[in-house]
């Protein structure tokens, strides 16, 4: 009779980015041998959520069985995290007239803004340097994008803001 299990080897723990590969193909697939016949090797995983959508944790089980029912498992731990951060395009940079808009309505929004394992959000935020006179200064609007697990990339637009346009004047009557 057949009473002995089969030996299992697991592949080593791993940790791996969010937008790698989590697949047993890619992270190793257990090995098992049998002193009496054909081992077959599954697996099955149970994730566990971490603190945002790029970080958890996989833990695959896997299961060596030969042809009279004997089994003998172990676990991989696979554990997955954003560390990248995420990609931003700025609006190009600008010269102006003190009348126009300066907004970035007007003036140009970040875009591109890309992470590879969840959801960013832009935010902008202006230092404003001042100029020669009133209506000049220059506005560095700075652009975060910032993913689920907090890794942000930022840029900066430079507005240049200047007074070109000449007073009008209106002469009294002769």
């Amino acid at each position: 009779t057949d009473v002995t299990a089969p030996v299992i080897t697991c592949p080593a723990d791993v940790a791996i980015d969010c937008s790698d590969d989590i697949t047993s193909a890619a992270q190793g697939v257990a090995t098992g041998v049998d002193d009496c016949g054909i081992v077959t090797i599954t697996e099955s995983d149970v994730i566990t959520p971490g603190i945002c959508l790029g970080n958890y944790i996989i833990t695959r089980t896997w299961v060596a069985t030969d042809d009279c029912g004997n089994s003998s498992t172990c676990d991989q731990i696979i554990t997955v995290t954003d560390a990248t951060a995420p990609i931003i395009t700025c609006p190009a940079d600008v010269t102006i007239d003190c009348s126009d808009d300066i907004t970035s309505a007007t003036q140009g929004v970040a875009t591109a803004a890309a992470d590879n394992c969840g959801v960013t959000t832009i935010t902008e935020s202006d230092v404003i340097t001042p100029g020669a006179c009133a209506g000049s200064y220059v506005i560095t609007r700075t652009w975060v994008a910032t993913d689920d697990c907090g890794n942000s990339s930022t840029c900066d637009q430079i507005i240049t803001v200047t007074d070109v346009t000449p007073p009008v004047i209106k002469c009294p009557a002769d």
